[in-house]
């Protein structure tokens, strides 16, 4: 069981640049923290629009962007099935009432602006077009990540998620 609390995991996360879209490996070299893990999708704690579908359409620059509600504020994410855990920029953390002076900065992650750290946070509520959950692990970038990203730490606990050529289709 000790050998599961340590573990490495690679993500890989797509970012925006302010001139186009950019790819940003993200690797987290030292996941040492087990309760990022997200549970299965039987003990998620799921709420939203009466256990309908929530719809995403592709955007024309061919990725699917989320305007969701985290605990309360609006958050623009990029959806990211590579990423293991809903990454939030320095910027979105900072607006969502996150005193990120006060985080402890120890994963080591390497994006395309070089190696920077992230934090680990507790979300209480993620909501996607209705479709809500609760008690969201997530990581706090420190500094190269532009855009937040929505990532298996939320996609994960949905009964299932489907891509169509044109549309996401996230299942509460």
């Amino acid at each position: 069981m000790s050998s599961m609390l340590r573990f490495a995991a690679i993500a890989l996360v797509g970012a925006l640049s302010a001139v186009g879209a950019a790819k940003a490996v993200v690797s987290l070299d030292d996941l040492r923290h087990p309760e990022l893990r997200a549970p299965s999708a039987a003990t998620a704690t799921l709420g939203g629009a009466e256990g309908g579908a929530a719809q995403l359409s592709k955007d024309s620059d061919g990725h699917f962007w989320a305007q969701g509600n985290v605990d309360g504020k609006a958050v623009r994410f990029l959806v990211d099935t590579g990423a293991t855990a809903v990454s939030l920029s320095l910027a979105d953390a900072q607006r969502l009432g996150i005193d990120t002076s006060r985080l402890t900065y120890d994963y080591n992650v390497i994006t395309a602006d070089g190696r920077t750290r992230a934090a680990a946070v507790k979300l209480a509520s993620v909501s996607i077009a209705g479709a809500r959950v609760r008690d969201v692990d997530a990581l706090v970038i420190e500094k190269g990540l532009e855009n937040s990203l929505l990532g298996m730490s939320y996609l994960g606990r949905l009964s299932r998620f489907e891509a169509t050529q044109t549309s996401l289709i996230l299942h509460p």
